[in-house]
Parts: structure tokens; C-alpha cells; sequence
């Protein structure tokens, strides 16, 4: 009886022992889970900013363009409208008019394509680090595959 007795407890101890391992090892693996998870959304969230920055610069380029714009087209229209009021026949006012027209559709062009080219930098630019972090993730998801 007595070596029953130490053969339980002896089966008990190494039970004992093997579940302490055992949630020792799980808790262990939970927290490097969870400083894992912790890291990826710092940086996630590190990149949102980011994005939203450059997305705000962009912003503030475009404002500045067209608000640029709008003075240059008002001080030609000025200038326009003066030229008009001197004409001495309608031949005259017919040419000033088709003159501003064409220069007016020129420069109206040029600005459009200067402002899509900032749209489309300032697109690209707010994005970069968002796909940096959806290549990052999908790269970890393949890892683990």
C-alpha cells in the first residue's frame, strides 16, 4: 500500500509539474501574442497618422494654388475688362475678347493639370504608408501559412 501511495503521489507531482509547464508556456505565449498585437497596432496607427499628414500638407498645397489662382484670374480679368473699356471699335473689342478667351482657356488648362498633378502626388503620398502596413500584414499572414 505504501508504494501505491508514492506511486499517486508521485503521478500527481509530475501531473502538477507538467500543468504548471504547460500554463506557464500558454500564459508566455498569450503575452508575446498580445506585445506582438500591441506592436502592429502602434505602427498601424503610427501610419495612419502619417497618412493623414501628408493628406493634410496635400491639402494645404492645393488651397494655396488655387487660392493663388483665383487672385491671378481676378487681376486678369481686371486688366481684361480695362483693355475692353479702351477699345476704340467694336473690330477691336472682338479681338481683345477672343484674345482673353484663348488665354484665359490656356491658362485655365495649365491650372487644372498643375492641380491634378498635386491631387495625385498628395494621393500617392497619404497612401505610401498605409500600403506599407497592408504589405506588412499580408507578408505576416503568409508567414504563418
Amino acid at each position: 500500500m505504501a508504494t501505491a501511495a508514492e506511486a499517486t503521489k508521485s503521478t500527481v507531482e509530475q501531473f502538477t509539474s507538467a500543468s504548471n509547464v504547460a500554463f506557464k508556456e500558454g500564459v508566455e505565449k498569450s503575452l508575446a501574442a498580445l506585445n506582438e498585437a500591441n506592436a502592429h497596432s502602434k505602427k498601424n496607427l503610427e501610419a495612419l497618422v502619417a497618412s493623414t499628414t501628408a493628406a493634410t500638407k496635400g491639402a494645404e498645397a492645393l488651397g494655396a494654388q488655387a487660392m493663388a489662382f483665383s487672385k491671378a484670374i481676378f487681376d486678369t480679368n481686371v486688366t481684361a475688362a480695362k483693355s475692353l473699356a479702351g477699345a476704340k471699335s467694336v473690330q477691336e473689342v472682338v479681338e481683345l475678347q477672343t484674345a482673353f478667351a484663348k488665354s484665359a482657356l490656356e491658362t485655365y488648362m495649365a491650372e487644372f493639370t498643375k492641380m491634378s498633378d498635386t491631387v495625385s502626388a498628395s494621393v500617392k503620398e497619404s497612401m505610401k504608408p498605409l500600403n506599407e502596413r497592408v504589405t506588412a500584414t499580408v507578408e505576416k499572414f503568409q508567414a504563418v501559412r
